[in-house]
């Protein structure tokens, strides 16, 4: 994808910032979840696919620009009816260019109906040297609903030589009443960065949560703990540094830092295929997208 004029060497903050809009509404008409979507400037998504059957919408997020720089603003909203189930990932990483300008902002903001299903599975986000960025995500759940998601911050770019020597990303993490994470990262902040209680000098930090609108039996509340942890176990190189708990009976998150992004890519997906099978009974498909 090509990105935005001057992107690849911002930093002026002259260019006036894009808005992208974005608003997918999922509804369940007999065994088929369908979707209608309404876009406003350089964001938007592919054809619906249905790998797995008609009661699962697979959907890729695109955004042409390739990245956000000063002023940037990318707006999701994804709400989900009653009964559908929708997964959702990217073609590659957000970008979160160097600037001097206003902060580049991304924003999702999912509603689950009763009985809905969301996976958001978005590859990672980058914060360049010198970014100024917002990330931000949101959601709601009536009872009965459920969300398997993740997110993955990768600071700077350390083998192409670019480390994240300044610049700054704020990162919020949102269930209304139940789950409300606020994260600020400074790169002067090196207390943060380097200390063992801290990020201990990794630049891959990812968190994978399972939320659900009715609180989950005990059984299987464990269940996917102990999943969650066998999968840690079958990827040595990262288990000493990744962690699962119970934050809510509504509420499972887990946790890894690392020095690369494809480790930790692997083991989120496998602990996502073992909570959909125990979760829901499903296999884990992976989208498209991963495999080209």
């Amino acid at each position: 994808m090509s990105a935005k004029p001057g992107a690849d060497e911002p930093g002026s903050g002259a260019t006036p910032g894009w808005r992208g809009r974005l608003a997918i509404d999922y509804r369940r008409d007999g065994e088929r979840t369908l979707s209608h979507d309404v876009h406003e400037g350089p964001l938007r998504v592919l054809q619906r696919l249905y790998p797995e059957g008609p009661g699962i919408c697979h959907h890729v997020l695109v955004h042409p620009p390739g990245g956000l720089v000063a002023g940037d603003e990318l707006d999701v909203t994804v709400q989900l009816a009653p009964g559908s189930h929708a997964v959702l990932t990217t073609p590659g990483a957000t970008r979160f260019y160097r600037s001097t300008g206003a902060p580049a902002i991304q924003q999702v903001t999912a509603r689950l109906a009763e009985g809905a299903r969301l996976e958001w599975l978005p590859l990672e986000t980058i914060a360049y040297r010198g970014c100024q960025a917002h990330n931000r995500l949101r959601f709601e759940l009536a009872p009965g609903a459920q969300l398997l998601g993740w997110d993955m911050i990768a600071l700077g770019l350390p083998a192409a030589g670019e480390p994240f020597d300044s610049g700054l990303i704020e990162q919020r993490l949102e269930w209304p009443g139940v789950w409300l994470e606020r994260g600020r990262i400074a790169a002067a902040d090196t207390a943060l960065l380097q200390s063992p209680l801290g990020l201990a000098g990794h630049g891959v930090l990812a968190t994978l949560w399972w939320a659900s609108g009715s609180p989950m039996s005990t059984a299987q509340r464990d269940a996917l703990l102990d999943s969650a942890r066998a999968c840690f176990a079958e990827h040595p190189a990262l288990a000493g540094h990744a962690g699962v708990s119970a934050l809510d009976a509504r509420l499972i998150v887990a946790r890894v830092l690392a020095h690369r992004v494809e480790p930790v890519f692997a083991l989120w997906r496998a602990v996502r295929e073992q909570w959909r099978a125990l979760g829901w009974g499903l296999v884990g498909e992976a989208p498209r997208i991963w495999r080209t």
